[in-house]
């Protein structure tokens, strides 16, 4: 068993499948590395931070990139290479292994990789590392994910400052934010008195209001949500001959509360900080979009002739 290669790893094994010299299509390559490479399910379904692909195909598709840049393999068709004649001279060297480094050797390559190999300090030759081991959507995503972390690390801290009418409302907006009962004001209801039996909010399931959600928001700076907090909750649901629930706070539950929601009839949805500012920056609550970067790739179906 293997950790997930990364892309400069894939690249020998992606040329000894071209080494017959045959026409390979680059999915059927993708999925016999996957396999060669014993993945667990778990890294097999591993996806990049944003979600748009497998981690391993992305690094097997890269290592296809820098070999087919260096001149190694050869685009044949959509979707399909084969090796080059400088591709087998370099596997008749019996090579142990293929990295950045030796494609350097090749001028085309050189031509396509702009970022030079520095040594002047330990600093950049461990940066030099760090991103040879990762391809270049994996270090954007990377980066975009300490940017989000910073993100929500910063809201959470803002959220713990506001009153705690201000942070019930904000749970509310929150859920009509991702689709509850339409607007606030058909779809949810701020108790307005903190703890009132129990609930801070009530919202409907859908925009009909065939069913209601009832709402608990505890804003704590620190410390833990127990046991005792969910119970209590769970039987102002029962007052209210509910059945749903949603518990929201700016802290964290023990493995008590949670495992206690597993065991009882009501449906409790237990959110906290961390799920509370994802899902405020993935339905765009409380903060506001500062940069676009777009990524563009080929559209292949322009370039089909009719």
């Amino acid at each position: 068993m293997m950790a997930i290669p990364t892309y400069e790893e894939c690249m020998l094994p992606l040329m000894k499948i071209a080494e017959d010299g045959k026409e390979h299509l680059f999915r059927e390559a993708t999925d016999a590395l996957i396999n060669q490479f014993n993945l667990t399910e778990k890294e097999k379904q591993e996806l990049l931070p944003s979600g748009s692909a497998f981690v391993i195909n992305n690094r097997i598709g890269w290592a296809r990139t820098y070999l087919t840049k260096a001149g190694l393999l050869l685009k044949t068709k959509r979707g399909y290479f084969r090796i080059s004649e400088e591709g087998k001279k370099l596997l008749q060297k019996e090579p142990a292994f293929i990295n950045t480094k030796m494609l350097k050797e090749y001028d085309a390559f050189n031509e396509f990789q702009t970022t030079k190999e520095t040594d002047n300090s330990e600093n950049n030759k461990t940066e030099h590392n760090i991103q040879q081991s990762i391809t270049p959507h994996e270090l954007l995503e990377s980066g975009y994910l300490s940017i989000k972390n910073e993100l929500a690390d910063e809201l959470l801290s803002t959220i713990k400052n506001i009153s705690p009418s201000k942070f019930e409302k904000l749970v509310i907006d929150l859920l009509v934010k991702m689709g509850y009962g339409g607007s606030i004001k058909e779809a949810a209801t701020v108790v307005g008195k903190s703890g009132d039996e129990g609930i801070d909010g009530i919202i409907k399931e859908d925009k009909l209001g065939l069913d209601v959600i009832y709402i608990q928001a505890k804003k704590w700076d620190s410390g833990t949500i127990g046991r005792p907090e969910i119970q209590k909750f769970a039987g102002a649901l029962l007052g209210k001959k509910a059945k749903k629930g949603i518990f929201i706070t700016t802290s964290t539950f023990t493995n008590e509360a949670k495992k206690y929601v597993t065991d009882i009839d009501a449906k409790i949805i237990l959110l906290d900080g961390k799920q509370l500012t994802e899902l405020m920056i993935e339905n765009n609550l409380g903060v506001s979009t500062q940069d676009v970067y777009t990524i563009k790739r080929i559209d292949s179906d322009y370039f089909e002739e009719n």
